[in-house]
């Protein structure tokens, strides 16, 4: 069975949500270039200073996307 993860990118501060808006614009426009098969991209608020940007993506597909966009963590994507 092939897992299903979400690459997390965390911003903190009064500009985060605001950072990880933009964070998102950069994740979308790396899956189109580089054609890779995403699950989506978005904004999560965590707390009133606490964003996160994040893509899901297949398991298997991960290793270069981490190489290459170095998130802060990683989960299973939950739907």
């Amino acid at each position: 069975m092939n897992r299903e993860l979400k690459l997390i990118w965390d911003f903190k501060g009064p500009d985060a949500q605001r950072t990880a808006q933009h964070h998102v614009i950069h994740l979308d426009e790396f899956i189109e270039r580089d054609k890779i098969e995403s699950l989506g991209t978005g904004v999560e608020k965590i707390s009133n200073s606490h964003f996160i940007a994040f893509m899901g993506i297949a398991e298997e597909a991960m290793p270069p996307v981490r190489d290459a966009l170095k998130p802060h963590r990683g989960q299973l994507w939950m739907v």
